[in-house]
């Protein structure tokens, strides 16, 4: 049988098993995704890391365009059990990688172990990647030996008490990059978790958003997508595309449906963007001319401490209370850990007399005691940057 009848019967025409990989905390949120529209996956399940799923190869695509709280969407391989370096490079050589991998490809391997004999991981990476050298030479035995040529494929393995689980990579730069963002800032909110945070906070499209410290502007970018009804991959590129049995028709018609639930722009934004640093605002406002999201934010120099629901209602026309979502300097952006306790206590007390009937999303540092708080409301765990953070979500 050809090859391209082998991709369309084993891996065209078949479910597989896919791993939505997330940070801590986040499961839920992505499997919340997965089973609704535009996805709607059937039983995504939550498992340690991240949530599976069972779908086509097109179904992953839309995995990597929709997901807003997905680190980067894995392709299952095989389970393959090992006890010696050479059974593990034997068994790995059995894939058939000529259905997964451009012809000719040496991906790089990214390993992970816990409780196995083969414990050292750069040894399993290099019989994996043998493995794979073995098989394309057993395909192209009739000329001379061709060297295996790198590109972006990664394959994953994680092995757990002598049992190796291989995946293939889909996604290549963490999804957290969406491709909008030129400007820099010190320790910014990653897109995934401010998304996150924002779904648990009951954001949604047309809700009135002040993001008075705004820095790179992350929470209003990413409520900005979800207002425009773009999806969070829409300018991205990825792996998958190289794959052999990647269908070129199935990526267009996706695309074609995320751009066909587009949004109309508003007469007026509903987002706010403060931040008291002028060089700052400026750099939001360009990248939000580059991506065309300037109908949804508007982008003002402001102190935090100072804005009152009149000022936002100014930007916005929308009298409504709305949603405050912050995620302050703390620890060594602040250089002081009183003064980062100050600036809360500082907060809690202005958005208490000015924001009462206000819903709050607030990112909270360990040495920030929330007894003490005088915001009161539910508490999610947070991971950023090996930092244990905490979400404060309020009705204020």
């Amino acid at each position: 049988m050809n090859l391209q009848r082998r991709i369309k019967k084993h891996l065209i025409a078949r479910t597989h098993t896919c791993f939505a990989v997330t940070g801590p905390g986040l499961e839920d949120l992505c499997q919340r995704e997965l089973s609704a529209p535009p996805l709607a996956l059937p039983d995504p399940r939550i498992m340690p890391g991240g949530v599976a799923f069972q779908g086509r190869l097109h179904d992953l695509y839309g995995a990597n365009l929709h997901l807003r709280t997905a680190t980067r969407i894995l392709l299952r391989l095989d389970r393959l059990h090992a006890l010696t370096f050479q059974e593990l490079e034997t068994r790995a050589a059995r894939i058939p990688w000529e259905l997964y991998l451009p012809w000719g490809n040496a991906p790089r391997i990214q390993v992970t172990l816990h409780k196995c004999r083969l414990y050292h991981s750069g040894a399993v990476g290099q019989r994996i990647a043998a493995a794979i050298r073995t098989r394309w030479r057993k395909l192209d035995s009739s000329g001379p030996e061709r060297q295996p040529e790198p590109g972006p494929q990664v394959i994953f393995v994680r092995g757990l008490a002598d049992r190796f689980i291989l995946s293939l990579d889909s996604s290549g730069d963490p999804l957290y990059l969406r491709g909008l963002k030129t400007q820099g800032g010190r320790a910014p909110l990653r897109e995934t978790l401010a998304a996150a945070i924002l779904m648990r906070a009951g954001y949604r499209p047309g809700m009135v958003l002040l993001d008075p410290m705004a820095g790179t502007g992350t929470f209003s970018l990413e409520a900005a997508l979800l207002a425009a009804g773009l999806p969070p991959g829409w300018q991205r590129r990825f792996p998958f595309r190289e794959w052999p049995a990647f269908q070129s028709g199935r990526w267009r018609h996706l695309r074609r449906q995320a751009a066909e639930a587009r949004v109309p722009p508003p007469t007026r934004p509903a987002i706010v963007a403060l931040d008291a640093d002028e060089p700052t605002c400026k750099a939001l406002d360009a990248c939000l001319q580059q991506n065309s999201l300037t109908s949804w934010v508007t982008v003002a120099r402001g102190d935090c401490l100072q804005v009152t629901p009149r000022e936002v209602a100014q930007f916005t026309g929308l009298p409504a209370p709305g949603l405050v979502v912050l995620n302050p300097p703390y620890g060594l952006r602040l250089g002081d850990p009183a003064a980062s306790l100050a600036l809360y206590q500082a907060l809690g007390k202005h958005l208490q007399q000015h924001f009462r009937a206000w819903r709050l999303a607030l990112v909270i540092p360990p040495q920030v005691d929330l007894r003490t708080f005088p915001i009161a409301g539910s508490v999610y765990p947070l991971s950023h940057g090996g930092l244990a953070l905490k979400l404060l979500v309020a009705r204020i």
